[in-house]
């Protein structure tokens, strides 16, 4: 039970310290790859920092709900790391909260930060909350769908036990498993608005859809919500190193020696993934927002196509 406790509170001080970090090695590798003077990696642990020691300016009609917005998101992203199994398996939240409350927690997050930005009632912010939502709309099957193909596997829904199925398996490559990754790949392009879904970098009002709806967030809140977006990110990494890559995490029974050993493989994982989502980004185009649909039904496709190749091939 005790190494049960501390590894469920070392991944969530992980999460919390590592997820900015990792943002800040995404947007250093998107500039080096455009050749472009890198920005510091710290940076957004500067951007955060600075923001808390900020006095918030709030519009004189938001209501309660828009106050509230940027706890109950950056909450809901901290739950999630809780379940998500990133440096070992023995998680007590897991018996708690399966995959698919993982993706109810994605969505209460969504919901409020739409509501919040129709809150105020500019026109920015209704965009983006709208546009956000026929993402969220799409994105969020497909997601349900890859982890139900890696479920059918282990014979559960549990992060936890996926991982702990998958990574005594042998190295191979599983068709099902296969499909299912470019398929999580596209979600996690589309929900961490990335390009070619969407541009973190832009302010164009034709383009944005995360950006507009932070732009009446100030101070502590904006601190809170742009915290919450770099730990969405991370988390979307665990779920891919959880179901694709699970070699490294601490199984129950590892002890405090597994989790020694899993620290440095989470942190190899993480610069490979960084790397590679910004080569990924360097070489698309941002698409024009009504070909998003069609990004997310190919998503949709391949992550039914993984499930019924397990069912019927068994592979």
């Amino acid at each position: 039970m005790i190494i049960a406790v501390t590894n469920q509170l070392l991944e969530l001080v992980v999460a919390l310290l590592a997820a900015p970090l990792f943002l800040g090695w995404v947007n250093q590798c998107r500039a080096w790859l455009q050749n472009r003077s890198a920005p510091s990696i710290w940076l957004p642990y500067r951007n955060i920092r600075k923001l808390f020691h900020k006095d918030a300016v709030l519009a004189g009609n938001a209501s309660f709900l828009f106050r509230c917005a940027p706890y109950v998101v950056f909450g809901s992203m901290v739950v999630a790391a809780a379940i998500i199994p990133s440096l070992g398996t023995a998680l007590p939240s897991s018996y708690a909260a399966d995959a698919i409350a993982l993706v109810g927690l994605f969505a209460t997050a969504r919901m409020f930060m739409s509501l919040a930005a129709m809150d105020i009632g500019t026109a920015f912010g209704s965009l983006g909350a709208r546009r956000d939502m026929m993402v969220g709309f799409l994105a969020e099957p497909a997601l349900l769908m890859v982890i139900f193909t890696a479920s059918l596997i282990s014979a559960s829904t549990s992060l936890a036990a996926i991982a702990d199925t998958l990574v005594t398996r042998e190295l191979a490559i599983y068709p099902s498993l296969a499909f299912a990754a470019i398929a999580f790949l596209l979600v996690l392009l589309a929900e961490n608005a990335r390009i070619p879904v969407d541009n973190p970098a832009t302010h164009l009002e034709l383009t944005m859809i995360h950006e507009a709806m932070l732009l009446e967030y100030s101070a502590r809140h904006l601190a809170l919500m742009e915290w919450a977006s770099a730990l969405k990110l991370f988390n979307y990494a665990a779920i891919g190193f959880s179901l694709f890559a699970p070699w490294g995490i601490a199984r129950g029974e590892a002890g405090f020696a597994g989790l020694l050993y899993a620290a440095p493989l989470l942190a190899v994982k993480l610069l490979l993934a960084g790397a590679g989502l910004a080569v990924i980004e360097t070489l698309s185009a941002k698409l024009r927002i009504f070909r998003a649909p069609e990004f997310l039904a190919t998503a949709f496709l391949f992550a039914v196509l993984g499930m019924l190749v397990h069912l019927l091939l068994g592979s």
